[in-house]
């Protein structure tokens, strides 16, 4: 009954945003807004209050990322083999790239941080930033060095391809949300009651405008394509990624809130950032659309048993 308190509403607001643009109630666009707010405003400002004000464990960051980046890495090479033996049907060496990008690259904000702060608590803050801190920087450069290095054509030095990222990163609200909590945490000078209330407010909004951002956004993903292609992607995400995050966070004994982070996070269904990127090299396009629809609708039926692993694991 406890883990489905703690998915049900989750999966009930993402149901309403899909259902209100269905009926049109609101417009196929309105996600756009609802997500600017969400994750330019709302979310950074949860972030940065729950670092300020949270009690964090003492968690090395090195095993935080192992654990994580240890999954998708064994994930990444899993996903790069099984496109390998899809090449037969067809497949490139680039598609191989946008299909490991498709396993590993999961929807951690939109739907990982209103899961993991509902399952876990504001004691969930300082592991989620540190993971979210490198992730999309992380998965990007992955992403763009290898399809550089398989494709025949080169765009220019390593560093103009790093430097793009690395200036996105800079403006980008979730970092700046994570870095100036964490500076103002180190100063101790604490919340004046009236800013740590207005910000809590605004805060309090970050979780259901995501969820209902992410049920509107979902409309316009398909599952269509290489059926076999989305299933392996949907499988290496919703069930290869977690299992292999579970056994890494259990082997460098992390403490429970951790290890709940790492592996919630890597349970996450695939994101729309992955449909980003493949969109970007026009690799895979259907198959990562489909993995992105297909995945959340599987989530439904995956998550609560890594809710219920990670709940059992405190």
């Amino acid at each position: 009954m406890a883990t489905i308190l703690i998915v049900a509403p989750v999966f009930a607001l993402i149901a309403a945003g899909y259902v209100a643009v269905l009926f049109r109630f609101v417009s196929e666009t309105a996600h756009k807004g609802i997500s600017e707010f969400a994750f330019s405003i709302a979310i950074p400002a949860l972030l940065f209050r729950t670092i300020v004000v949270s009690e964090f464990p003492d968690v090395s960051p090195w095993r935080m990322w192992g654990s994580y980046y240890g999954a998708l890495a064994l994930t990444w090479i899993a996903a790069l083999t099984l496109s390998a033996a899809l090449r037969a049907r067809g497949a490139t060496s680039e598609d191989g790239v946008v299909f490991a990008i498709g396993s590993v690259y999961g929807n951690i904000v939109m739907l990982g941080i209103p899961l993991v702060l509902s399952a876990l608590g504001n004691e969930a803050a300082g592991p989620m930033a540190l993971i979210l801190s490198v992730n999309t920087p992380l998965l990007w450069l992955c992403g763009i060095l290898q399809m550089e290095l398989v494709s025949q054509k080169r765009s220019g030095s390593p560093l103009s391809i790093i430097w793009p990222v690395l200036a996105d990163l800079s403006r980008n609200p979730l970092m700046l949300g994570i870095g100036f909590g964490v500076v103002w945490r180190f100063t101790g000078l604490g919340l004046n009651p009236v800013v740590d209330r207005t910000i809590e407010l605004l805060a309090q909004a970050g979780s259901p405008a995501a969820l209902i951002a992410l049920g509107i956004n979902l409309f316009r993903f398909e599952v269509k394509g290489e059926k076999l292609s989305i299933l392996v992607m949907c499988a290496l995400k919703l069930l290869a990624m977690p299992v292999a995050a579970f056994v890494l966070a259990k082997l460098l004994a992390l403490p429970p809130n951790a290890a709940g982070v790492i592996v919630l996070f890597a349970a996450m269904p695939t994101g729309a950032n992955a449909y980003i990127f493949a969109v970007q090299y026009r690799r895979l396009v259907n198959p990562v659309s489909g993995a992105v629809a297909l995945g959340t609708l599987l989530a439904a039926v995956t998550l609560p048993v890594a809710v219920w692993v990670v709940v059992g694991m405190r």
